[in-house]
């Protein structure tokens, strides 16, 4: 299977690329810890299907040292006892971002509360962008069909 096009090398969305990716930067060098980040980077692919993305995120957190256990339970994270408190809140809220047009309102008022007990406002910043981030990626991957499972980790700096 091929891409319908490479993104990363065409004038136009290989600059927005790199923006995006300079966006990507930013929330990976914030405060948010690593293992949070990836962790909903792998389950907002999920939900949107992007398969290189799952791809790459799985192998990204293995490779940071993140559980085989809780990479396989992150798509079922409600129901897993692997997850702590804080872990839970900022999947909730990266799953009503994903899913903005599945409910009127977006994030609830009772999702963004309870990030908000567990990450201050420069991580609450970091978990948003990371969703816009990574629902980006994901748009892109999905419309060009973008194949999966030939990523090597941190093949992308």
């Amino acid at each position: 299977m091929e891409a319908r096009l490479d993104h990363r090398n065409i004038p136009v969305s290989g600059k927005v690329v790199k923006q995006i990716v300079a966006a990507s930067r930013t929330v990976h060098d914030s405060t948010l810890p690593a293992a949070i980040q990836e962790l909903l980077a792998l389950r907002i692919s999920q939900i949107n299907g992007c398969g290189f993305c799952i791809d790459m995120h799985t192998k990204d957190a293995a490779r940071a040292g993140e559980s085989a256990q809780r990479l396989h339970l992150v798509a079922a994270w409600r129901e897993a006892t692997v997850f702590t408190e804080a872990e839970r809140a900022a999947l909730e809220l990266a799953e009503q971002g994903t899913r903005i047009a599945d409910a009127a309102g977006g994030v609830s008022d009772e999702v963004w509360a309870n990030a908000a007990k567990h990450y201050d406002e420069d991580q609450l910043a970091a978990l948003v962008s990371l969703v816009a981030v990574v629902n980006a990626f994901n748009r892109l991957n999905v419309i060009v069909q973008q194949p999966a499972g030939d990523y090597r980790p941190g093949q992308w700096g």
